[in-house]
């Protein structure tokens, strides 16, 4: 996001579950395009909220898996927040080789991109 938008809208990245680091299929994918996530941590929900993250503050969560958007929906009952599901492929398990693994993990990403795109318009930062 920040790499298509820059800082004109604040983004916290957060999931339903803390994972002990990210995947590197996922920060091999986004490096090819310009995004570092090697110091990227991942957090929950619950984790922000602990970290005094104010979710009235948000105007939106999007979520890419049923389980996230359940969790949004949740956890966004007393606050005026929209949540959008993106229906994106997880890329978790497919692929028997690592070309293979790549490929799904790029469909993926260029997917967001794609969703990105069509919800916020075209980027407005250069690579």
């Amino acid at each position: 996001m920040k790499r298509f938008y820059g800082h004109r809208a604040y983004v916290q990245s957060a999931g339903v579950k803390h994972e002990l680091e990210i995947d590197g299929f996922a920060v091999a994918v986004c490096a090819e395009l310009g995004v570092e996530l090697e110091r990227h941590r991942v957090r929950s929900f619950d984790e922000m909220e602990q970290w005094g993250d104010d979710l009235s503050g948000f105007d939106l969560i999007v979520a890419l898996s049923p389980a996230s958007q359940r969790r949004a929906l949740d956890m966004t009952r007393t606050y005026h927040i929209g949540v959008e599901y993106w229906p994106i492929l997880d890329p978790t398990g497919l692929g028997e080789t690592r070309e293979a693994k790549l490929a799904a993990y790029r469909q993926a990403r260029d997917q967001i991109a794609d969703r990105m795109v069509a919800r916020f318009g075209d980027p407005t930062e250069q690579g």
